[in-house]
């Protein structure tokens, strides 16, 4: 796969993430974000590393989410962007996976639609509930966040219960990570509706979904197949917000993840034309898209007094264009890795772990590469794995 593309190249060639053929407000919040807890700073990486093939006899098409059932089973699953969802054995030497759920018909995919993201309900092993997010043009061009049960060790697709749909002005921007935090609530990641550079202002407009992280409660039925948790910034207001908003000002968050020592919740936001920027999401507040990209003023009042700077952001260039969101390592085999946040870049490839003390971040050297890069995953025991979009295959990390 080449590692490098002519713009007009990468607007027919890559499935996401906000490059799209790039081209060169609300008040603030009402309610006071609390500052991001401090991670854990660990000594420099020192060591080399280089990406390996975590399951060498397999491959899947398209991936672009990696979990676990967090229910003892030792089974990892794999969504597959077409609308297929796969479990194998967490061995690497494993041969054999199997459908776990097959919804090709209800989802639109290709480009920057298709089954996006998979959460399992914190009591799955118990309810057999598991959750995802998904793309559809019937009757609209929608995203759905929905509701499976399980039957045995599959999925019945005739349990579907839609939870919300909210529609999409445009094919690119859909965001399409969900996962449980540690209180138990399901998070959602929304881009901002597509097009290039937000026109209708979708991110900073809180009647609206798009360009938000929100939260929602799954067990209750408030709003119908779900509730508002009881201290998401929006709920009872009396200005048309939706309730369901936890943060917004983003553009793309891809993908992101919780710290499982901190809960600390991490994104990597896609950027327009300049930066790509890595946040830590705090609830109620405002990431700035589209008045800011990263730290640079983008279009109208400038003025950043109320904004959340990122923790880290790069020019697009060398290093990259499409910022994939990664994970906080906190696996075993790696202890000089433990509480770096890995992140990389789908356009270059390139894996980066970066350190923060709650007030500075530092970079490191590349890490390793892993082309085409949609997606980090962890499993049961914390080690981290990457996806490749092009040739289906998961890696992880390995000392040279």
């Amino acid at each position: 796969m080449k590692k490098t593309f002519t713009i007009i190249g990468l607007c027919s060639f890559i499935f996401l993430l906000a490059f799209s053929c790039k081209e060169a407000e609300d008040s603030p919040t009402t309610t006071t974000p609390t500052a991001p807890t401090t991670v854990v700073v660990t000594p420099p990486v020192t060591v080399a590393y280089q990406a390996v093939e975590a399951f060498p006899k397999l491959s899947f098409n398209s991936p672009v989410d990696f979990t676990h059932a967090n229910d003892g089973s030792n089974r990892l699953f794999v969504v597959e962007q077409r609308g297929v969802i796969q479990s194998f054995e967490n061995n690497s030497n494993t041969e054999t996976k199997s459908v776990f759920l097959d919804v090709i018909g209800r989802v639109s995919s290709g480009g920057e639609m298709g089954l996006l993201g998979l959460a399992f309900h914190p009591d799955f092993k118990n309810n057999g509930f598991f959750f995802v997010n998904y793309t559809r043009n019937s009757p609209r061009r929608q995203t759905v966040i929905s509701r499976f049960k399980v039957n045995a060790q599959a999925a019945d697709p005739s349990s579907e219960t839609i939870l919300f749909t909210f529609d999409q002005p445009f094919t690119n921007h859909n965001g399409g990570q969900i996962a449980f935090g540690a209180e138990g609530f399901l998070y959602i990641a929304t881009g901002d509706g597509g097009s290039s550079g937000d026109p209708q202002n979708y991110a900073q407009n809180r009647a609206s979904l798009l360009g938000k992280m929100l939260r929602i409660d799954v067990n209750s039925t408030s709003k119908g197949n779900y509730g508002i948790p009881k201290d998401n910034p929006y709920l009872g207001n009396t200005q048309g917000f939706r309730e369901e908003i936890y943060a917004y000002g983003l553009r793309n968050p891809w993908r992101f993840s919780f710290d499982s020592v901190t809960k600390d919740l991490w994104t990597g936001d896609v950027g327009q034309n300049k930066v790509e920027e890595i946040d830590l999401i705090i609830k109620g507040g405002n990431y700035g898209w589209k008045v800011k990209e990263g730290n640079s003023c983008y279009s109208g009042d400038c003025s950043q007094a109320n904004l959340i700077a990122p923790v880290w952001e790069y020019q697009q260039g060398n290093d990259g264009r499409s910022v994939t969101g990664g994970v906080v390592y906190r696996g075993k085999k790696f202890a000089d890795l433990v509480g770096k946040y890995f992140f990389g870049d789908y356009i270059s490839g390139k894996i980066w772990a970066l350190t923060y003390d709650g007030k500075t971040a530092t970079k490191s050297d590349m890490i390793a590469n892993v082309n085409s890069i949609s997606a980090f995953g962890q499993d049961a025991n914390g080690e981290f794995y990457m996806l490749n979009h092009g040739n289906g295959k998961i890696y992880t990390l390995a000392k040279k």
